[in-house]
């Protein structure tokens, strides 16, 4: 069993830990939870969970559970996930069917401590689960020098840049001399391999998707390209909640991380947005692309 671990951007939004034992579910627009909350999805961390939840349904792959708490930039929330975790996380294999199988971590708080205190529970699993990793969490793992413990991040250009910079503790701060255009992808990557700053699997985002497996670029996907994608908020996090799905069902890591590439691209095609459309919207039509698409997403790398 696969679970998510984020935040939602609503003070208000308590962390109920009992719902990481059943499932939730997508309405329309909107993450249902097992206690019957409603989370809109406009993006972040609800956007990849029901992007995972939709897709998993659609593959006929078990639906990973969820561990969300809200923080809007206090990191209350945030660090009460990261106790929970910290308490829990020995016992939860016992709890889930199947056992634990991954994680993925996406907008916590990036706070260097409370990282390595989860982290050093996770290594002591046995066996030890996928670990996954964009966005806030993604940045603590870097700062914390433990990036390498990770399985899978998920970057942008720029976020690949700050990465590369063993001295940046924050991408805002990423030296300038280090450029994030695609042609320095592999410079970028090397160095972020050479300082322990990324772990070997990687999706960079961007114009054209570079996947990463074992330290060396082996695919890249290009087309369809649908520009307007770039303007739309969240579709970062739909590609990370198809990766999370797609490692869920037990894909390889190589396959995984190329169909979600792959899958985020014809399902642009298929809704054909504009810059106003919103994610929810995206991520609602997933179920009919994945089906429509079948062979043209999980077919091998040539």
């Amino acid at each position: 069993m696969w679970l998510i671990v984020g935040t939602v951007p609503d003070a208000d939004f308590a962390l109920r830990p009992d719902d990481v034992f059943s499932e939730s579910r997508v309405d329309g627009e909107a993450l249902i939870l097992p206690d019957n909350r409603r989370v809109p999805v406009r993006r972040g961390t609800a956007a990849l969970a029901a992007t995972a939840l939709l897709a998993c349904a659609a593959c006929g792959f078990p639906a990973p559970r969820l561990l969300l708490a809200g923080d809007t930039g206090s990191g209350s929330g945030s660090r009460a996930a990261y106790a929970w975790l910290e308490k829990r996380l020995p016992a939860l294999p016992a709890g889930l069917p199947g056992g634990l199988t991954g994680l993925t971590f996406h907008y916590l708080f990036p706070d260097v401590d409370w990282h390595n205190r989860v982290l050093l529970v996770l290594q002591a699993l046995t066996p030890k689960p996928l670990l996954a990793a964009d966005a806030g969490f993604m940045y603590a793992a870097k700062m914390s020098g433990y990036a390498d413990s990770y399985d899978l991040f998920t970057p942008d250009l720029g976020e690949l840049a700050f990465l590369a910079d063993e001295k940046a503790p924050h991408p805002f701060y990423t030296r300038g001399f280090l450029l994030a255009e695609e042609e320095d992808i592999p410079g970028l990557l090397e160095r972020a391999r050479r300082h322990g700053n990324c772990p070997p699997n990687l999706i960079v985002k961007g114009r054209v998707d570079h996947i990463v497996c074992g330290g060396e670029i082996s695919a890249t996907v290009s087309s369809p390209s649908v520009p307007a994608m770039e303007c739309i908020g969240g579709t970062g996090d739909l590609v990370m909640g198809l990766a999370t799905a797609f490692l869920a069902g037990g894909l390889p890591l190589g396959l995984a991380t190329l169909a979600a590439a792959r899958a985020a691209r014809l399902l642009a095609r298929h809704c054909a947005p504009t810059p106003a459309t919103q994610v929810g919207e995206l991520i609602a039509r997933l179920p009919a692309v994945l089906q429509a698409e079948n062979t043209a997403i999980f077919s091998p790398p040539v």
